[in-house]
């Protein structure tokens, strides 16, 4: 298993650790497979694209579709088509394929961090334990289960971890959180149905400051982006932790559906407004044919997105790289 948080621990530290090439070469293997029905959906026509021997009107109208259809969006695509046409004065289909290639990289690395965990710098060193990541997301996104893949991967790097049961509009979901407590071996702290879930919240924090935890982290009710009430309370709960635990949540960790398309981006453009999104977690890679709304969504909002859901096991998660992504993406395999 990839160590998801060493990856992220190196890039402060500034220096490689010997099992450096592995764990990348781990994470390419796993966007291969990952992207694998993107590879075969609308995004896949890129191949056949850049396989035309005549960079023509034609040619440019095409890959500015195909961009569209996977999900990349109709201002990223026609931006990117604009710069690489200029950019391509003179070059073939194959070149024009890499200068697309870099793009679609730099767009992925260009939001900064808003976070104090995962950004590549020493927020996590000088932060109060415990760490605090908030989760949101709307219902079916794979929310619930994320925060189980990222407590098990806070474990296999000997963290201890606290689950918060805030997603009190639901039992089921509460009953789905213990669920995976019991298998993780995670205290879960929960209230009834209907109790307010900036209590929870608060709970889960105080027992996370005694008990001396490393992570908490608190689910929220997967509501619809456009119920401006429920938005409201997500930001309640935000300034509850904000209150008991000065200078959390440290990470605003929004969990996507890959497969939802664009419709993900007006859930990134409202839940960011709402409680600040400082990360987000890309769920069901594996599951979309298209793919695109990740560049949408780190190139109109400087949202970076740190992890990616890559299958249905607790170890199926995988630190985000721009690189693996794009060029599994790409690859004629």
């Amino acid at each position: 298993m990839v160590k998801l948080f060493r990856r992220f621990q190196r890039d402060r530290d500034q220096g490689p650790s010997s099992d450096e090439a592995k764990e990348t070469e781990e994470v390419r293997e796993e966007y291969q497979r990952s992207v694998a029905n993107t590879r075969r959906g609308q995004l896949g026509g890129l191949r056949r694209i850049f396989s035309r021997s005549q960079v023509d009107e034609d040619f440019w109208e095409e890959l500015e579709e195909t961009l569209i259809l996977g999900d990349v969006g109709g201002a990223t695509s026609a931006r990117w088509v604009e710069e690489i046409r200029e950019e391509s004065a003179g070059k073939g289909a194959s070149e024009i394929r890499g200068l697309l290639r870099d793009r679609m990289v730099s767009g992925l690395e260009r939001p900064s961090a808003g976070g104090a965990l995962w950004g590549g710098h020493n927020g996590a060193q000088t932060t109060t334990a415990p760490h605090v990541v908030l989760v949101v997301g709307v219902n079916g996104a794979g929310k619930t289960t994320s925060i189980a893949k990222l407590a098990h991967a806070y474990q296999e790097e000997d963290k201890s971890v606290i689950l918060a049961a805030a997603d009190t509009f639901r039992a089921a979901a509460i009953e789905q959180l213990q669920t995976w407590g019991e298998r993780l071996n995670a205290p879960v702290i929960a209230h009834q149905q209907g109790s307010d879930p900036g209590a929870v919240a608060y709970d889960a924090l105080e027992a996370g400051i005694s008990r001396g935890a490393d992570v908490v982290l608190i689910d929220t009710a997967g509501r619809l982006q456009t119920q401006r009430n429920l938005m409201a309370e997500l930001g309640k709960v935000r300034r509850v932790v904000e209150t008991k635990h000065p200078g959390a949540p440290h990470e605003v960790l929004l969990v996507i559906d890959a497969t939802s398309g664009q419709n993900a981006l007006s859930q990134a453009r409202q839940f960011s407004q709402a409680t600040g999104v400082t990360a987000v977690c890309l769920a069901k890679l594996d599951g979309t044919s298209k793919g695109g709304i990740v560049f949408a969504i780190a190139e109109e909002l400087g949202i970076p997105v740190r992890f990616a859901g890559t299958g249905e096991q607790l170890g199926d998660i995988a630190p985000f790289d721009a690189e693996a992504f794009v060029d599994a993406l790409l690859s004629d395999d």
